[in-house]
């Protein structure tokens, strides 16, 4: 069991009081047992958690639409563990969804960890996505520097040279500078063709 996995269990058990409900979701190996809880009336979020991440750790896409609501919640360790189930789940959809809450104004609050995932994936929509959200973060005052430095770092350990420009930009705002003279560092120079 990694770090997520012991995190969340220990989250959801407290959530769920320890009920026998919990033990049998934590024990349970029928696939088909987990993916009832994501669509039966009345299920505790809890339970949909724990469903929902155990399903999508091992690769059942019937998760997929369930860890992109927690991806998109409230509660940071909710998001926190559907973006890692996210990542490992294997669905093609899932850079797409990350791209769109990511990019999402209205929930730019929430945005953290859907970026922290499209780094993760390194999927086709994961540098415009995340340039599109660093540069709605470069105004004066703006609350939510933790999503655009992850922004920074996450277009840092992407190295695409599309990212240079909104890179430099971010040199002018100083809770940025240092990580964004580091993500420039790691982009390769651009070889002029004559």
């Amino acid at each position: 069991m990694d770090a997520e996995s012991r995190s969340l269990t220990e989250r959801l058990r407290q959530e769920s009081q320890g009920t026998a409900a919990y033990d049998r979701l934590l024990a349970t190996e029928d696939p088909d047992e987990l993916a009832e809880v994501l669509t039966a009336p009345g299920q505790p979020l809890w339970a949909r958690e724990l469903a929902a991440f155990r399903l999508g750790t091992a690769g059942d896409r019937r998760a997929f639409e369930s860890l992109v609501l927690l991806l998109n919640h409230r509660d940071p360790p909710r998001c926190a563990s559907a973006a890692h189930a996210l990542a490992r789940l294997g669905d093609p959809r899932t850079a797409r969804a990350a791209a769109a809450l990511a990019t999402n104004e209205l929930r730019v609050a929430y945005a953290l960890h859907p970026v922290r995932l499209l780094v993760a994936l390194r999927a086709p929509e994961s540098v415009p996505a995340l340039i599109t959200t660093l540069e709605r973060r470069l105004h004066p005052h703006d609350p939510y520097r933790r999503v655009a430095l992850a922004c920074v770092e996450g277009l840092g350990a992407l190295g695409d040279p599309r990212a240079r420009r909104v890179l430099t930009e971010a040199l002018a705002h100083p809770s940025l500078a240092q990580a964004a003279v580091h993500a420039l560092s790691l982009i390769p120079e651009q070889r002029r063709t004559r």
